[in-house]
Formats: structure tokens, sequence, C-alpha cells
């Protein structure tokens, strides 16, 4: 298993009100689905459901060197699993509430949800994010362009 597991555990050390269990069956459906090459750069995880009372829908949101991968190991059989590319990264936004914040990731298909965090950790998710996946995408953006002139 990679260090996503790690990397998970001390999100969860360092931020204790976000709510969040079986990292480590989530981790492994990331490593299912790691490239080669492609190297884990920060880890985060919360729930995906927009219900106050609903605490069974844990996922772990895994930003690596080429795109973000979020993933949920189901209780009984199979996994959820969405990779988004830094072409098809449109936005991220954090909303603050009193205990817990949510993380919208806007790409081009859908509007990704990611509540019940640490509200202490939204700086730290953005920051993270955004940075990374904004200079992807103008290496991207520069590629193309590149491609267009030729």
């Amino acid at each position: 298993m990679s260090n996503i597991y790690e990397k998970a555990k001390e999100f969860k050390k360092k931020y204790p009100l976000t709510i969040s269990w079986r990292l480590k069956k989530h981790s492994t459906v990331i490593d299912k689905h790691l490239a080669e090459g492609e190297e884990v750069i920060y880890v985060f995880e919360g729930q995906r459901s927009m219900f106050l009372w609903d605490f069974f829908s844990t996922y772990i949101v895994v930003l690596t060197n080429k795109r973000i991968l979020v993933a949920e190991r189901r209780l009984i059989f199979g996994y959820y699993f969405i990779s988004i590319t830094p072409e098809m990264f449109n936005d991220l936004s954090v909303q603050s509430g009193l205990i817990w914040g949510k993380v919208f990731i806007d790409t081009i298909k859908e509007l990704v949800t990611i509540t019940k965090i640490d509200k202490r950790a939204l700086a730290e998710i953005q920051n993270s994010v955004s940075n990374y996946m904004m200079e992807e995408k103008r290496k991207v953006i520069k590629i193309e362009k590149n491609s267009y002139d030729m």
C-alpha cells in the first residue's frame, strides 16, 4: 500500500472533527487506480452527503501530480471512484459552518461536494488543491496553444 493511508491518518489527526472512517479501505481503491509514476501530494477526507444526519458515506480525496482522485470503498461490495484531470477542473470553493465545512470541486461534468470537514482544514485544502490544479491547468493550456500555433 502506498503512503495514502498514512497521509489520511495525518489529516485526521490534525483535524479530528472531520467525519471519516474506513480510510484504509478507501485508500486501497485509490491504490488500484494510481498510474505508474503518479505521486501523492495531498490527502483529505470527508462525507459526500449533503444531508446533516447522514454520516455513512465517507470519501477520501487524493491530489496527485496528475489529477484529483475521489474514492469510497462501499460497505458490502464494490467501490465509487472519480478522476478529475486538470483540463476537467473548473473551480474549487469552500463553505464554512459552525463546526464543519464543505469543499466544492467544480468540473466540466459535475460538482463534487465533500462535507463534514473540520472547518480549520478548509484554508489548507483550498490552497493545496487550487494552487496545484491552476499550475497544471496553465501547463495544459500552454501545450494546447503551442499545438494550435504550429
